[in-house]
């Protein structure tokens, strides 16, 4: 079957000295994988531009049902970034965020919601200015709802997050994962910020270190084999 659709860039990987593997989350399929070749001949279709990570595309595909492989015959921008390629911050939190999605979106189902959901996030990156060291916070937060967990935010008065139940709580709970108030606190004020006012969020480099290890336990508390983000050191190194 042979039909065009949109999708996201997650992931590249050179598979020969003239073709490579790439990972796209599309609204058709869902996750997929796309053999290509000739990336880096003079004349190819393909332009390196094309497979960097988040990068917004339209593909023209054979798809054929069950095969791990699929085959890619046209691919093309549908989004031209602005901001990410030539902002060090913002190519940092791009790298963070497409190798998130790589290990969070591993099924092939297709969401409607969460690639307009993913669209509206990465143009959201591409384009804002201000508050952008709290993007990856919200995001990933944002994010968790589209994955099954989001946390509970019912709860007014409480002084610690419970990472393992997502919950909010008064009384400290009965294991090693969870968070106290300070820090509960300004995770709660991140969980209940947007992409328009995260510039409203002003948190030290330690506090930004915290909420972000934070954040990351709590995904690897429910997402199996979520650990060792190569990612995550470069981000932390730039906000250093």
């Amino acid at each position: 079957m042979q039909i065009k659709t949109k999708g996201i860039v997650l992931h590249c990987v050179k598979y020969s000295d003239s073709a490579s593997i790439i990972t796209i989350y599309t609204r058709q399929f869902g996750r997929a994988s796309y053999m290509i070749h000739g990336i880096n001949k003079r004349k190819s279709a393909f332009r390196p531009a094309l497979l960097q990570p988040l990068s917004l595309v339209e593909i023209d595909v054979v798809h054929k049902p069950g095969k791990d492989l699929q085959r890619i015959k046209e691919l093309q921008m549908s989004y031209t970034f602005s901001g990410i390629p030539v902002n060090p911050v913002k190519n940092a939190i791009a790298l963070f965020i497409s190798e998130v999605l790589y290990r969070t979106l591993k099924q092939s189902e297709p969401d409607e919601n969460l690639l307009l959901f993913l669209e509206n996030s990465i143009q959201q990156l591409d384009c804002t200015e201000k508050g952008i060291a709290n993007f990856h916070l919200i995001f990933l937060l944002k994010l968790s709802r589209y994955l099954g967990f989001e946390p509970n935010s019912d709860e007014d008065s409480f002084r610690y997050f419970d990472l393992l139940n997502g919950t909010f709580q008064i009384e400290k709970p009965l294991h090693i994962h969870y968070l106290t108030t300070d820090d509960a606190i300004d995770f709660a004020a991140v969980l209940h910020a947007g992409y328009q006012n995260m510039d409203k969020l002003v948190f030290s480099r330690q506090k930004r270190v915290k909420l972000l290890e934070g954040l990351i336990e709590y995904y690897r508390l429910h997402i199996p084999d979520f650990h060792g983000l190569q990612s995550l050191s470069i981000l932390q190194h730039l906000f250093d």
